[in-house]
């Protein structure tokens, strides 16, 4: 008998993450109307967050499925790259949307260790900026994506 898991139980955290990610998604939905408010830095900002956890993710995987499966490992990189296109995209955004004006979220760098808010999310960027440098080269970055097998 083997010890493993049932795909109903593993990665409990990553499901959760995707469950979360979908309930999200439906609440967006259900409030259409108000989409223009909905859409706002602290948004971008969480969802930057979890672009780069994601990012990180897939790093790991793919230097893991590289040795045993080149292929899967090749593939995982592409992943790789367009997410971080993704995210860079995401942190583009991020800062074309104006500053909130309320007085609630006014940037009070005294109070926060980590600097301001804006600050954040750039310091997050750039360290996933890193390591997209230092395993992709820039051209693999404006490469079509083309891992499929051409026939």
């Amino acid at each position: 008998m083997t010890s493993r898991t049932r795909p109903d139980d593993a990665h409990p955290y990553l499901r959760a993450a995707s469950a979360g990610i979908r309930h999200h998604t439906r609440a967006l939905a259900r409030s259409a109307p108000a989409a223009s408010a909905v859409v706002d830095r602290v948004h971008l900002d969480v969802l930057h967050a979890h672009l780069t956890a994601l990012h990180q993710l897939l790093d790991q995987l793919a230097e893991s499925a590289r040795p045993p499966h080149p292929a899967a490992g090749r593939h995982l990189a592409t992943a790789h790259a367009r997410l971080w296109q993704a995210t860079a995209e995401v942190h583009s955004a991020f800062h074309l949307l104006p500053a909130s004006t309320s007085d609630a979220s006014e940037c009070h760098p005294e109070r926060l260790p980590e600097g301001p808010p804006v600050l954040t999310i750039c310091q997050r960027h750039l360290a996933a900026g890193h390591i997209v440098r230092r395993k992709t080269t820039p051209t693999d970055l404006n490469r079509p994506h083309t891992t499929a097998c051409v026939r």
